[in-house]
């Protein structure tokens, strides 16, 4: 049953539910029920992307062959449509816009009417439909008849949900033991949710708590086995060669084998923390590596330990992974406080702020390390509220700004439906260079328009600064950021990693 009007019917009835279970069931019903060839390219169907990534296809092509009448019944197959994408990204050269466009057109034609509903959304990226990550992953495990903690956790060394299921679906809990924390293959990093203070922090975390300065660096993840040692950013990129001298600090540590989350940041020759945007001037830089490490020359500084020696430790309590983290690297650990104590955890973030950094960290002394997840057990706790929103669509500028997409819509995932909730505009704190950028960027993922507004992909994610959150009837959250200001493009993260609404809530809770 590897028909396409399979996914269409069970995408229906996932967007159709507001229930979190529903739509684990109605997704573990559909995987259960196809072959295991086509299992991994449902997966990533049903959660709105597709296994060949990008395709180059703009939205008003997609829009032109929509157009067309579509089939009286439903025969296209999964295996097809893969197929037919897969020979889409193999066209180039002259005429290949004409091309892909008469592939499309077939494919389309091909479809019932419903069919490419789906597919137009799904090749536009606008399938979103409540199947995130987290929820497939429960899906995965009701399928295949596995504790859903067995999955959760292979899934975080997983290369992709789709590889997930087919081990899980053919091959059970065994399957599930070749994804493990392995040197060389780096994880998405953990996350944080918000506190508003020191004291929020510690009523949600047992006594005693870990406090660590919040650097405003860059997240890097070093792995090293022996000379060998390789730098990944949040992204999973390797930069090594970028920042030698951190490879060289790596090389000389005092174990043979360690995977190590950190920061990365460069200072002043005061001693100072550089803003943000200076530091990732030495990452994705492949010429004039040596003036610059001269120039802004980097450090390395450490708060989690994931592997020691052979042996994997993300699994253990955090106050284990600290103490192999103080075996590891000795003398470039992140300044950090254990107390449960409110006065002496405010002094230390008043350190934090007077040392140039953002804030601190909050971390429960139990907790595990949960690659790509946001945490309950790890909180960040930040001088002024900023928040990391995902821009949903920009409108074009007056005055100098004419020609230039400037006001920004902003918004943030309701991880219960799956989809994004505006939460207010904003155009204030753009720079020229900042609206050249965007604008480019934008335009680059529309996908439609009106007069005035370019509707885009969620996939750029900003931070944002406000002075606080507001009820608001106006946006379906009702909530709305008061006196917003784009601070940076967080160009080191990915929509997945922006904040949600339960953050915002938190925010928006502690106000009152």
């Amino acid at each position: 049953m590897g028909t396409l009007a399979s996914l269409v019917e069970t995408s229906q009835r996932v967007a159709g539910s507001t229930s979190r279970l529903a739509k684990i069931r109605a997704l573990a019903e559909c995987l259960a029920a196809l072959p295991d060839e086509v299992v991994a390219i449902a997966v990533a169907y049903l959660s709105g992307s597709l296994p060949q990534g990008r395709i180059g296809i703009g939205y008003r092509t997609l829009q032109g062959v929509a157009a067309q009448a579509g089939a009286a019944t439903s025969t296209l197959q999964i295996q097809q449509l893969d197929a037919t994408l897969q020979s889409l990204t193999r066209i180039s050269g002259a005429g290949s816009a004409a091309k892909r466009a008469a592939l499309l057109a077939g494919l389309f034609a091909a479809a019932t009417p419903v069919e490419q509903d789906f597919l137009l959304r799904l090749l536009a990226g606008e399938l979103r439909q409540g199947a995130l990550d987290g929820v497939m992953i429960d899906a995965i495990a009701a399928a295949a008849k596995l504790p859903a903690a067995s999955v959760r956790r292979a899934a975080m060394y997983a290369p992709g949900l789709g590889q997930l299921a087919v081990a899980a679906l053919t091959e059970g809990e065994q399957g599930l033991q070749q994804f493990q924390l392995r040197l060389f293959h780096p994880v998405a990093p953990m996350l944080a949710q918000t506190a508003a203070d020191v004291d929020e922090a510690l009523q949600e975390l047992a006594a005693p708590v870990q406090f660590e300065w919040k650097m405003d660096g860059a997240r890097i993840q070093v792995h090293k086995q022996g000379a060998q040692v390789r730098v990944y950013t949040r992204a999973l990129n390797e930069i090594g060669a970028a920042i030698p001298e951190i490879v060289a600090a790596a090389q000389a540590l005092p174990v043979n084998e360690v995977v190590l989350d950190g920061e990365a940041i460069s200072y002043t020759p005061a001693g100072r923390p550089h803003p943000f945007q200076v530091t990732m001037r030495r990452f994705g830089r492949k010429l004039d590596v040596q003036s610059l490490l001269e120039e802004l020359p980097m450090r390395a500084f450490f708060f989690d330990c994931l592997l020691i020696e052979g042996r994997t430790i993300a699994d253990r309590p955090m106050s284990e992974r600290m103490q192999a983290l103080e075996n590891a690297v000795p003398a470039a650990r992140i300044p950090c406080l254990v107390t449960g104590e409110a006065v002496a955890a405010a002094a230390f973030y008043r350190d934090a702020l007077a040392a140039g950094h953002e804030g601190v960290m909050a971390k429960s002394l139990s907790s595990i390390y949960e690659a790509g997840n946001r945490g309950a057990s790890w909180f960040k706790i930040k001088r002024s509220h900023t928040l990391d929103l995902v821009v949903l669509a920009a409108e074009w500028g007056s005055g100098r700004r004419v020609g230039k997409l400037s006001n920004l819509h902003l918004g943030a995932l309701d991880v219960a439906t799956g989809e994004y909730v505006m939460l207010g505009k904003t155009f204030k704190g753009l720079t020229d260079e900042m609206l050249e950028w965007q604008t480019r960027e934008l335009l680059a993922r529309e996908t439609r328009r009106d007069a005035m507004t370019v509707y885009v992909r969620p996939e750029l994610v900003a931070e944002i600064a406000f002075s606080d959150l507001q009820a608001s009837p106006r946006y379906p959250g009702g909530l709305a950021l008061r006196l917003a200001r784009v601070k940076r493009y967080r160009d080191d993260k990915r929509a997945e990693e922006a904040d949600n609404m339960e953050s915002v809530r938190r925010i928006y809770a502690a106000q009152g």
